[in-house]
């Protein structure tokens, strides 16, 4: 079992970061801007350029070829149904087809191409072409839909990012998501700044994802440059520094996260595994305790945190953390699989069984969790 980075946000359609024993965030490939036009994104490739971006994307510029059909396909209809339409045009699989996929967060110009997105991608897209039919839409962050999932020895924790149009009081979200439900959420507009940075901010997470350390280092840095207060980014580049060996620019970045979300659980977590493997433990009890009491509703979060305490024998505290991911995933198999060792080191072994094939069932091709809890159970 391993303890790693416990990332924040990132991967932003469902946007994505990384958790605990490994919390990252989200999704890359590169692009660049060669052929796009300078028309209303030129002033935001200026203020890149100004902060010192190492490679300047905007991510929601269009090509010529974009802007062309975006006029045929919209421009013709009347302003007030000209909305309507593109969204019709983008989605009809006879037009554009734009299909939801996971796994790679694209610019405009990459998702007119490929006809794939992630909803920060697609809302890339729409928003520069929504823009290059005179509809003035905007980028929304939908606060309250999350989502965990595992991505090796990450834990990636999605966001989500929509079209908004109109004024705020009526506004209209136009959403690439696939959220199950609509209740408990809001939506608030941000800046192109910041969801150019967003855009920035996973690249880099998927290039760490892939293991393209100094790759994924070069994109976090330049997600941080262009919006210094996103803390996303700042987790994520201390994971990404972390694992690339720079211990003390890792404390940095989650010591900086934690300057703008001070109740940041990424941040306070990771940090926290950070000083540990450095030997300072008192410092990290006192992070993991506020990590602890933090609303985080991520359960991988809490499985990090008890593996920390049964690495080093509290077995009681490892117990809580690991019932606690339960509660928060009751459907996933690694909270009762890590219980199940908990169970099995104080001798309950009939009540580890029991845990061992729940998680079984949960999971039935297995996984390191499971494949560790029933080699324990048969004596290896």
């Amino acid at each position: 079992m391993t303890t790693g980075d416990i990332e924040p946000r990132v991967e932003y359609c469902r946007r994505k970061y990384p958790a605990a024993a490994a919390l990252l965030a989200a999704l890359a490939l590169g692009c660049t801007s060669t052929g796009v036009r300078e028309t209303g994104e030129s002033a935001l490739q200026r203020e890149l350029e100004r902060r010192g971006v190492s490679r300047v994307v905007v991510p929601f510029a269009l090509n010529e070829e974009m802007v062309a059909w975006a006029r045929d396909s919209a421009a013709e209809t009347l302003r007030e149904r000209r909305l309507d339409r593109l969204v019709e045009v983008v989605m009809d699989t006879a037009l554009l087809g734009v299909e939801y996929e996971t796994g790679h967060t694209g610019s405009a110009v990459e998702v007119f191409e490929n006809r794939t997105a992630n909803c920060l991608a697609f809302t890339q897209m729409f928003v520069g072409m929504a823009r290059e039919l005179d509809l003035p839409a905007y980028f929304v962050e939908v606060a309250h839909v999350e989502s965990f999932e595992r991505s090796g020895d990450l834990i990636v924790v999605s966001d989500h990012v929509a079209v908004g149009f109109g004024p705020r009081h009526t506004m209209r979200v136009i959403d690439f998501g696939q959220r199950q439900e609509d209740d408990g959420w809001r939506v608030n507009p941000i800046s192109d700044l910041t969801a150019t940075a967003l855009f920035y901010s996973n690249r880099g997470a998927e290039a760490l994802r892939a293991g393209h350390l100094d790759e994924a280092v070069a994109w976090l840095e330049d997600a941080v440059r262009i919006d210094p207060e996103l803390t996303s980014a700042w987790v994520n580049l201390g994971v990404a520094q972390r694992r690339n060996g720079r211990a003390e620019a890792a404390e940095a970045s989650y010591r900086r996260a934690l300057e703008i979300d001070p109740r940041g659980g990424s941040a306070l977590a990771n940090l926290a595994v950070l000083l540990r493997i450095n030997g300072r433990t008192d410092e990290s009890e006192e992070l993991l305790r506020l990590a602890a009491t933090t609303r985080n509703r991520n359960p991988f979060t809490y499985i990090a945190l008890g593996d920390l305490s049964l690495r080093y024998g509290r077995l009681d505290e490892a117990e809580r953390f690991y019932n606690r991911a339960r509660r928060l995933g009751p459907d996933d198999a690694a909270p009762a699989a890590a219980l199940g060792e908990v169970l099995l080191r104080r001798g309950e072994r009939r009540a580890a069984e029991k845990l061992l094939r729940r998680a079984q069932r949960l999971q039935p091709d297995g996984d390191q969790r499971i494949d560790r809890l029933a080699r324990l159970l048969a004596g290896a």
